[in-house]
């Protein structure tokens, strides 16, 4: 049974720190990056990947350090994403999170994980994360790419219509949510 309590955060109003410079970590931080361009990251790593260099050269939030890991950079930090071929430094790192209360993704090890990173389907302003509760990042994946490919392109038109509707509805919040139950009803 999937427990997990889905939320979007706002994102460009935290310090996210990326541990790894790899191939997990280009992945991790491209994630990021194109669900809250302008988040402030902080990624660290002995090594980095050259397209990680690319990819922060184009956003300037964006800091790297080429250093190994040591807790003092967890300071300031709001949220950790961990992604190095070391395991003994993974765990290292979501210890340390622990101790000072900030939230962790270990990447391939769920049971280290206080969140998951889903795959995302974006339509203009929709968003759709899918979680399979850790157990397949592949088929979420896999998931994502088939309801890209049924959504139409013209939702943001109609998000754009309901917002105009709702921002003119009179009445109270019961009033105005039958009048949008009713308009949005023919989706059934």
């Amino acid at each position: 049974m999937n427990t997990l309590f889905p939320v979007f955060l706002k994102l460009e109003q935290l310090h996210v720190l990326i541990v790894g410079g790899g191939y997990v970590g280009l992945e991790k931080l491209t994630a990021v990056l194109a669900n809250s361009p302008q988040t402030q990251v902080t990624l660290i790593a002995p090594e980095i990947r050259e397209e990680i260099n690319e990819l922060a050269a184009s956003h300037p939030s964006v800091e790297l350090i080429y250093d190994r890991y040591e807790p003092h950079f967890l300071e300031g930090r709001d949220i950790v994403i961990v992604g190095t071929n070391d395991k003994a430094v993974n765990h290292q790192v979501q210890q340390d999170c622990k101790a000072r209360k900030i939230l962790v993704n270990v990447a391939d090890t769920p049971e280290l994980c206080d969140f998951y990173l889903s795959s995302v389907v974006k339509k203009g302003d929709l968003k759709i994360a899918i979680s399979t509760n850790g157990k397949s990042p592949t088929f979420a994946k896999r998931f994502r790419e088939v309801l890209e490919e049924i959504l139409p392109d013209s939702l943001q038109a109609t998000l754009d219509n309901l917002q105009q509707i709702r921002n003119k509805l009179k009445g109270d919040f019961q009033d105005k949510l039958e009048k949008l139950n009713e308009i949005t009803n023919v989706m059934k």
